[in-house]
């Protein structure tokens, strides 16, 4: 043994001095290593027996995966300074104390802000490249129920989510959360304020390089929820891996956690005692998201800053209101478009496409939309069609004079061929995307020729893409637009000259999805990542593409038609909802897709995109008639309900199969149709609340633990339940209490839920044609004999008539028999043409048929009550009449042989 001098060690003297020192020695190196554990110095971990004797390994309770490639052994792992111990999962994990200190106390100022530096741990090793010494985080009270927690190099001007600021306007006051932060290993704690629930709280691991950031949390339960874009069941099970890299995956039920078309890292946690709350990442760089039994979280990106949100709720419903609240509330979609949809790709011609809408019109089924795919383009160019394809314009004027609407798809894929305008224009505008030497960067997805991408991030690109869309609509009057392969897509990796050598385009760490199948390859299927664009690369901007594009589209569709339309995506990210709704992508035609369509579409309900569906009857391959009738059942109620298939697939639409079967469609999609008010309604909520149309159970049963991993049902809104066949051969269809219902081969299972209001239409096969006829309430009350709801009202087109105040909104209210409607906005003017022909209640006590009375006075007050018992009746104080009302503003019309009563204006006329 050598001493620290190099020397030979003297021997050992045998006095009682030599024996005092040694012990005191040894005391003064224990003591030192405790001081050291107290302090969080990370002590290296070269083996289980160095592991342990360092301390922080035998405190380390929770065990964060420190080698998340899946490779380690011993010896890389106590190269990062981390414990190892083979006979656990995972066996390389971090120490207690590893990350950050804190310099000082947070100290909030005026407007709810808080402040501090943060100084990494010394004698921490590298774990991939670049670490950052000193760190700021920031804490906004935003407002009651939102709170905001970022961390950033204040160093360096670091790429963010370039999202429009959002300032806090007011001290935010009695939150519902209450933040704790440790100093001396950094940490901090998110917690309920009335009962000090911690429903994240980080802990060791904390990792802030150039290219990798890390940082785990334990949460307060295992209903985690979102996540997105993935194939999972609804709830998602603690012991996986999600990446979320925008990617041209096709949605595989045995694939459950590939990263798809969509980037969503945003989940809802359900607490145990029905209570919700929201966590949001900001950050739109390449990511994983790892969940462990504990339960916890790791997140784990290659660039940016780590910007979390925290919504309190605490229902579930209000949840994804706060969080529409900060991304953007969804759009309020043009009524023809919650209509039934068709579309394949395959029809080669206009005659070919007509020939299917006619036969739709034959056997009397439904549609209000016909779609084209690319093979109505010239030689798969975007902004052309081909002559072979035929009377593209004949085509469109048939559907418009039946009250029906065109969509027709364009890729973001622009040719570079000489003599293409949408090439020469994006040129002479330099809106294209350069690749890290400033020239085009040439890739290759449908035409024939190279392709370039536009960037839908430069200032002039809306100026770009609404000429192309306008002088486009001047040859093709279509009504809405679908934007596909914008994850972007590109058919070679990276370009077609490659990817300069670049730890942008081979990160250091890659997350789980794209080191597996792809040899960590982040430009698998798709551009460089040193790729130019306007705001900052692709690397950073990549999984933003889809949104800007789709906001782009939904902008330039607005020049053009000057009325709502729609924009159909498929890929999304946080605020998407805002400028369109999405499409489940390439599925298949299998059971299994079925299925899985429930939690997908639910998904992006959390996710703030209420108008989505998947491909009726299956996308890739050859449905069977029996799938198909099914799909179509359970499509009839997807909000964004659309049959498509693929070239080379039999035809599948409903109208091609046998009489049981087109039997079963038309009554499915009639039924939507004469519940559109209904739908039409919960998409007014959405756009102006947040609120979500389709729903999981749990959102309105919060306590009932038997829904909260339910995904084989759904709501529309909080009244009706969709019990849907999902097997093949099944007859009967299940619900969270196991009760069997009856569903033969033409029927599913619907429920109104007792205290709801519905309102309805009578049906016919266009919604042009189905808004002329009349309404009928159908009422469902509770065991208490109430019931409440809601009916939206405005010309179904017409941009911003919820701000224009261009709308009328009824509420319906029944009270033991007595049933009222309040008038909150009046603002549309044809609402005087809506006739109400019937009112169907269920389950109403009592003898007599219920007696309307209308009271007459300054406020509109349309009551009914049964005159044959003394019902209960709110004890307002009499409001006598004083005097004969005489020069009224109102006046008072009714109808006897269907009763209906009108209310109109006295000047005027006008029906209120």
């Amino acid at each position: 043994m050598a001493s620290l001098d190099g020397r030979p060690p003297r021997p050992r003297a045998r006095s009682k001095l030599t024996k005092l020192v040694f012990f005191l020695l040894l005391l003064l190196f224990l003591l030192t290593i405790a001081i050291s554990v107290a302090l969080g110095v990370t002590l290296s971990a070269g083996s289980e027996a160095s592991a342990e004797q360092s301390g922080g390994c035998s405190a380390a309770t929770y065990r964060f995966d420190c080698y998340p490639e899946g490779d380690g052994n011993e010896a890389a792992c106590a190269s990062r300074g981390c414990c190892w111990n083979s006979s656990v999962s995972p066996s390389c994990f971090y120490p207690d104390g590893f990350g950050y200190s804190m310099d000082g106390a947070l100290s909030f100022e005026s407007y709810g802000h808080s402040s501090a530096t943060l100084s990494r741990k010394a004698n921490q090793p590298v774990q991939y490249t670049g670490p950052v010494a000193k760190l700021r985080v920031d804490v906004y009270l935003e407002t009651q129920y939102r709170l905001r927690m970022k961390i950033s190099d204040p160093s360096t001007n670091r790429y963010e989510v370039p999202w429009p600021p959002r300032p806090i306007v007011s001290n935010a006051s009695n939150t519902f959360y209450k933040v704790t932060t440790g100093s001396e290993t950094f940490n901090f704690t998110v917690s309920r304020a009335d009962t000090g629930l911690p429903i994240f709280s980080t802990g060791t691991g904390f990792i802030f390089e150039d290219q990798f950031l890390q940082i785990s949390a334990l949460l307060s339960t295992s209903n985690i929820y979102g996540l997105g874009e993935h194939t999972m069941r609804l709830r998602l099970p603690t012991n996986i891996t999600l990446t979320m890299f925008s990617h041209d995956t096709p949605p595989l039920p045995s694939e459950p956690t590939e990263n798809l078309y969509g980037v969503h890292p945003f989940y809802l946690g359900l607490e145990q005692d029905g209570r919700a709350h929201g966590v949001f990442l900001l950050n739109s760089n390449a990511m994983e998201v790892q969940l462990q039994p504990y339960p916890s979280i790791t997140y784990r990106t290659i660039g940016g800053v780590l910007d979390f949100y925290f919504f309190l709720g605490p229902g579930p419903d209000q949840v994804i209101q706060q969080y529409t609240e900060l991304i953007g509330r969804p759009f309020l979609p043009p009524y023809w478009s919650l209509g039934f949809h068709l579309s394949r790709w395959g029809y080669m011609t206009a005659n070919n496409t007509l020939a299917v809408v006619e036969r739709m019109r034959q056997k009397g089924i439904p549609q209000d939309t016909q779609w084209n795919d690319i093979d109505y383009m010239n030689m798969d160019l975007d902004f052309t069609y081909s002559t072979a394809f035929g009377d593209i314009q004949g085509l469109v004027s048939d559907l418009h004079s039946h009250s029906q609407k065109y969509v027709l798809i364009v890729d973001p894929a622009i040719s570079n061929q000489q003599q293409y305008s949408p090439f020469d224009s994006g040129l002479s505008l330099n809106i294209f995307i350069t690749n890290s030497s400033g020239q085009l960067l040439i890739g290759k997805v449908w035409p024939n020729s190279t392709t370039v991408w536009p960037d839908f991030t430069h200032p002039s690109v809306d100026q770009y893409w609404t000429s192309q869309i306008s002088q486009f609509h001047s040859n093709v009057q279509f009504d809405g637009l679908w934007i596909d392969m914008n994850e972007p897509s590109n058919f070679v990796d990276g370009s077609m000259d490659g990817c300069p050598i670049s730890s942008f385009e081979v990160p250091p760490f890659v997350p789980k999805a794209i080191r597996s199948p792809l040899g960590q390859k982040v430009t698998s299927g798709t551009l460089c990542m040193t790729a130019n664009q306007y705001l900052s690369t692709h690397y950073n901007l990549h999984s933003l593409y889809g949104l800007t594009e789709a906001n782009s589209t939904m902008n330039a569709l607005t020049a053009t038609l000057n009325k709502r339309s729609l924009v159909i995506s498929r890929s999304t990210y946080p605020g998407s909802g805002a400028h369109g709704g999405h499409w489940l992508g390439d599925n298949a035609s299998e059971w299994p897709d079925l299925a899985i369509s429930i939690p997908g579409i639910l998904q992006f309900s959390l996710f703030g995109i209420p108008l989505v569906g998947a491909d009726i009857c299956g996308f890739n391959g050859n449905t069977t008639q029996e799938l198909c009738t099914r799909w179509q059942q359970l499509g009839a109620f997807y909000p964004f309900s659309r049959n498509h298939n693929s070239l080379d697939s039999i035809n599948q639409d409903p109208a091609v199969f046998d009489d049981a079967s087109i039997d079963s469609s038309r009554d499915a999609l009639m039924l939507r149709y004469s519940l559109l008010p209904y739908l039409y309604t919960l998409f007014y909520f959405a756009h102006t609340t947040g609120s979500t149309v389709a729903r999981p159970l749990f959102f309105e049963f919060p306590t009932d633990s038997n829904t909260w991993d339910l995904d084989t049902q759904f709501l529309w809104g909080s009244s009706l339940l969709i019990s849907p066949v999902l097997t093949e051969g099944q007859e009967v269809s299940f619900t969270g209490q196991s009760l069997l219902l009856n569903a033969p081969y033409n029927y599913i299972p619907l429920h109104v839920r007792g205290g709801s209001v519905i309102p309805m239409q009578t049906p016919s096969t266009t919604t042009t044609q189905s808004r002329l006829n009349s309404f009928q309430l159908l009422i469902a009350p509770d065991g208490n004999q109430t019931a409440s709801g809601y009916l939206y009202l405005d010309d179904g087109e017409s941009l911003t008539t919820d701000q224009t105040n261009n709308y009328t909104l009824l509420q319906f209210a029944l009270y033991n028999n007595v049933f009222s409607s309040i008038v909150l906005s009046s603002g549309y003017s044809g609402a005087d043409r809506a006739v109400l022909e019937s009112v169907k209640a269920f389950g109403i006590q009592g003898s007599k048929r219920p007696h309307l009375q209308v009271g007459v006075s300054k406020s509109v007050q349309n009551r009914i009550s049964d005159p044959s018992t003394n019902r209960y009746e709110v004890p307002w104080p009499p409001r006598p009449i004083v005097s004969n009302g005489s020069n009224t503003f109102y006046k008072v019309t009714t109808g006897s042989e269907t009763f209906n009563f009108t209310v109109s204006r006295a000047d005027t006329g006008l029906p209120m």
